[in-house]
């Protein structure tokens, strides 16, 4: 992952080339939906974006898509829900490796055992967000990813035991 500002739409726009000279309509497309989205994020917010802020946008991009999916399974429009399925695959390329569910559990345990040692006591489910907040911290710095809704069931999960 790059982490200079701009970086990544620079990398993006390299990317419609080379898709568009190989004649791949459909992952140009996508490319061009990631850089309209990199640009108005950045023209919201009137300066050039910061790598999270990049990721960020990709992440809502991804979210947005699986909420598609959703739909359009629920709809029974399995080619749209396909489609937008595929736009997930060439979003992903530029984010950073998501994390398994297996490393989100470590992750958790290591942030719920990290949070009892400086309270006294095991965290309560009252005491979820704090949780939730150092798994996310640790995720950053290892550079990985996951999505929040599965860290929060995670977090639940373990709480909950």
């Amino acid at each position: 992952m790059m982490t200079d500002a701009g970086a990544l739409e620079t990398l993006v726009s390299q990317q419609i080339i080379t898709a568009m000279k190989a004649h791949e309509a459909e992952r140009t497309g996508t490319l061009r939906l990631i850089k309209n989205a990199l640009k108005n994020k950045a023209i919201e917010k009137r300066a050039i974006l910061t790598a999270a802020e990049e990721q960020q946008a990709l992440a809502t991009m991804i979210k947005q898509r699986r909420d598609s999916i959703e739909q359009f399974t629920n709809g029974n429009r399995p080619e749209l829900a396909a489609k937008e399925a595929a736009e997930i695959t060439v979003i992903e390329e530029f984010l950073p490796k998501a994390l398994d569910e297996a490393g989100l559990r470590v992750l958790v345990s290591e942030a719920v055992a990290e949070h009892a040692a400086a309270s006294g006591h095991p965290p309560t489910p009252r005491e979820m967000g704090p949780v939730i907040k150092a798994v996310q911290a640790r995720l950053q710095a290892a550079g990985l990813r996951a999505e929040g809704r599965l860290v929060s069931e995670a977090v639940k999960a373990a709480l909950a035991s």
